[in-house]
């Protein structure tokens, strides 16, 4: 299995070896232990969630309150998704930048999203399903999300698919709206947060 970094601080591409034979495959599709080594500590998966969307389905970006935040691990089961991880912590370096990985069951990727950021993809294929480990159950009154056509964050969709959004999605303030009413986690909290999980 290697684990190696994204452009975004706290967020990992996970891929996993694969052993083939005429029965089909076996892979590991996830160790905390492992992870625990790039993250300074072991993650505390509390909820699993599934998702199951059609081509062109958008879900996010979503992130939630720090703390506790809600860490996710997310692969593909089945069809193929662009799975996105935002900056939204204030006063971070790459505040507003983005990177993206393409999850599907050929590589069986998986992404691992630190609390505090944000998270988004793109369905590419009919009855793509997502499953996602997460860190916190769901805390409706501390989870938020952003625009995630917002033209200042600028997701770089996959071209000749229609983008298809919640109405919850749809009514998502921008980035800069988001930042200007105080909903945005900032770096420095998401530092001390991480460091009171390492601790």
């Amino acid at each position: 299995m290697e684990i190696e970094p994204l452009a975004v601080e706290g967020a990992f591409v996970v891929t996993p070896r694969q052993i083939a034979d005429e029965r089909g495959r076996f892979l590991e599709s996830f160790r905390g232990d492992l992870l625990a080594e790039h993250l300074g500590h072991r993650p505390d998966v509390v909820q699993t969630n599934v998702s199951v969307s059609a081509a062109g389905t958008v879900r996010g970006i979503h992130f939630a309150d720090i703390p506790p935040g809600q860490g996710k691990y997310v692969t593909a089961m089945t069809g193929a998704l662009v799975d996105y991880v935002v900056d939204l912590r204030v006063g971070s370096p790459t505040f507003g930048q983005w990177d993206s990985v393409l999850l599907d069951t050929v590589d069986r990727r998986a992404v691992w999203i630190s609390e505090g950021l944000g998270h988004a993809f793109h369905a590419l294929e009919d009855d793509t399903t997502a499953m996602y480990l997460c860190t916190a159950t769901y805390n409706p009154t501390g989870e938020h999300g952003i625009h995630p056509l917002d033209p200042e964050v600028g997701l770089d969709l996959p071209a000749g698919l229609a983008a298809t959004l919640s109405p919850k999605d749809q009514a998502a303030p921008t980035l800069a709206e988001a930042s200007r009413s105080g909903l945005l986690p900032t770096y420095a909290a998401w530092q001390a947060h991480m460091a009171a999980l390492r601790d």
